[in-house]
């Protein structure tokens, strides 16, 4: 059995797929001289350092708590929003068994729980659309939730700046292939990737008992990759890279949360305000300075400095395979801007699977 593991670790860490011509793991356990500067070993990227953001997200969850239940609810609250839990129906144990075991009935399911519970076809619709609306969040939650991420996003893309306002790589990209794969990776950094890489875990974690979105498995997907992206950068040292495409996709975030923020909180106009913001940041930084500077680089200027290896590929197939994700998703933000100038108001394009409560209202008169 040790000698299978043993194998099937060599077969992954193969150096001729991770590393340059000529550089091997040890590479990396010795001081490496640098343009006269000697790096040592703990300056490199290590791969353990990847376990830290794991324990990092429960911490980032349990922050995440604080942040959501000490301020944003009072704020969200301040600003009109309901702080009630959504009634449950009559306790039924026939109905709630079966709801238990499908949310939803066909009709054949219907007539069934209809005989077995006394109840008409009708009261067992009601009661099914209670129970479901009395499981979802209201509308104060989902602002708290976005506002936690509204948080996050804006003090990242604060530190990414103070991060890399130094650093020779941010005005010169070039730097990225300088002397690669014998980077030295700074504290300040070390710290970027894993808040980004404990947050994206934090958020795969979460996501299962956030509120439910229509693109729950794309955002899921989303996160999850965003993850192997880090860690396939951090582990073949490109380290430099890897806080550029971050810095990109930072820029956008902040600014669609808060606007969704606003939109949750009724102020349509300063939302529409903030959308239009949004859609321009993202369209300059997503499908402008990204495929300009960042897929240039990776595919012109990197093939001056190093020698192709099959990790270098590999990103690359990672990074085109962004911009086609960063396209689809383009296509819907025009959509929703037509929306917004053929109907007037902004909605997120990945809205929420529950009504609103304003709907949830309408939803329980029609039940009266």
């Amino acid at each position: 059995m040790t000698s299978v593991i043993s194998s099937i670790s060599g077969w992954f860490w193969n150096e001729d797929l991770w590393l340059p011509p000529r550089v091997t793991w040890d590479s990396f356990k010795h001081p490496q001289t640098v343009n006269t500067t000697t790096l040592y070993p703990e300056q490199f990227a290590q791969f353990t350092d990847l376990w830290y953001p794991v324990p990092m997200a429960f911490i980032v969850i349990g922050l995440r708590w604080l942040v959501e239940r000490w301020i944003f609810k009072p704020v969200g609250i301040k600003m009109g929003l309901k702080d009630h839990k959504r009634p449950f129906p009559v306790q039924n144990t026939i109905l709630e068994t079966t709801f238990r075991r499908s949310k939803t009935l066909s009709q054949e399911d219907l007539k069934k729980v209809s005989n077995d519970s006394g109840l008409s076809s009708l009261q067992v619709e009601r009661w099914f659309r209670q129970r479901r609306q009395a499981e979802l969040p209201t509308t104060l939650q989902k602002f708290c939730e976005t506002g936690w991420r509204w948080m996050f996003y804006t003090s990242i893309l604060v530190y990414g700046f103070i991060c890399l306002w130094d650093k020779s790589w941010f005005w010169n990209i070039r730097h990225c292939w300088y002397h690669y794969p014998f980077h030295q990776v700074e504290q300040d950094v070390w710290w970027y990737y894993m808040l980004e890489l404990s947050f994206y875990w934090s958020l795969s974690i979460s996501q299962f008992f956030d509120v439910k979105r229509k693109d729950f498995w794309e955002m899921f997907i989303h996160h999850n990759t965003t993850i192997a992206l880090l860690m396939f950068s951090w582990t073949t040292h490109f380290t430099r890279m890897g806080t550029l495409i971050l810095i990109v996709h930072d820029c956008a975030d902040h600014l669609l949360e808060l606007a969704k923020m606003f939109r949750y909180a009724s102020y349509r106009k300063t939302c529409d305000a903030i959308f239009v913001v949004f859609s321009i940041v993202w369209v300059v930084t997503r499908c402008g300075v990204y495929p300009s500077w960042i897929l240039y680089s990776t595919l012109v200027d990197a093939k001056r400095f190093i020698e192709f290896f099959n990790a270098y590929y590999i990103l690359n197939g990672l990074l085109v395979s962004l911009q086609f994700l960063h396209i689809f998703w383009t296509y819907f933000l025009f959509k929703a801007i037509y929306k917004a100038l053929s109907k007037g108001g902004v909605d997120d394009q990945r809205s929420d699977s529950e009504p609103s409560d304003g709907e949830n209202e309408n939803e329980q008169k029609k039940d009266i």
